[in-house]
């Protein structure tokens, strides 16, 4: 279930706690951020390469400092799996976590990048490179990489949330945001009570259009 304050409870580093969100507008719904990537996941050259089980170990040991909240023995660990395992897809992206949770939004971005490099096809690299690269405010990048998650995985609930909430809050298009939010509910079998009264709520706003013409016509009155 996830709330208006949105607390992402996957199978992640809860230590971590919520990352920034959207600006703070009353009953909005509020970006997935948080995940921890679970596998180590070597590049993709054309097929899932086996991960070499030292290299797992290390990254699993990283995870667990994560998981446990020691996130400077994590990021340390998983700087030491990417220096001696630059392939592995899993390690970049959750250095880009941490350094997203520090505010180091511009290495989070560099570490997200790499890791869609690695493993082009993992669409959890994707929604949180598109996640670090709102929070710099790059939102048509943002959009592109929220956008390529979809296209890996046209069922990927997350990925459509983020997206409508870029496009409603960030770029002004509540036509398009609606249809992603939809998507998200659709693909929510527990239902979402925080998304769905936004949703309701932005079914009945005005177009801007229509908001326009109204102001124009009370500036003439």
């Amino acid at each position: 279930m996830k709330s208006v304050e949105h607390l992402l409870t996957l199978a992640l580093l809860m230590t971590l706690g919520a990352c920034a969100s959207a600006p703070e507008i009353a009953k909005k719904p509020v970006e997935v951020v948080q995940q921890v990537v679970t596998t180590a996941v070597a590049a993709v050259t054309p097929a899932e390469a086996p991960v070499n089980p030292q290299a797992q170990a290390a990254f699993d040991a990283a995870r667990a400092h994560l998981r446990a909240g020691r996130t400077a023995d994590a990021e340390r660990g998983f700087r030491d799996v990417i220096a001696r395992h630059p392939e592995l897809g899993g390690a970049h992206a959750n250095l880009g976590l941490i350094l997203r949770h520090a505010g180091k939004h511009d290495e989070s971005i560099a570490a997200l990048e790499q890791a869609v490099k690695v493993s082009p096809k993992q669409p959890v690299f994707h929604n949180q490179l598109g996640v670090s690269l709102r929070h710099k405010g790059h939102f048509q990048k943002a959009r592109n990489a929220y956008e390529q998650a979809i296209a890996l995985d046209e069922n990927y609930a997350d990925a459509h949330l983020n997206l409508g909430v870029l496009l409603d809050l960030y770029m002004g298009d509540s036509a398009m945001a609606l249809t992603h939010y939809e998507r998200y509910l659709a693909l929510s079998p527990a239902g979402d009570a925080a998304v769905g009264k936004w949703v309701a709520d932005l079914r009945n706003r005005k177009p801007a259009s229509v908001a326009q013409a109204d102001v124009k016509v009370s500036k003439k009155e």
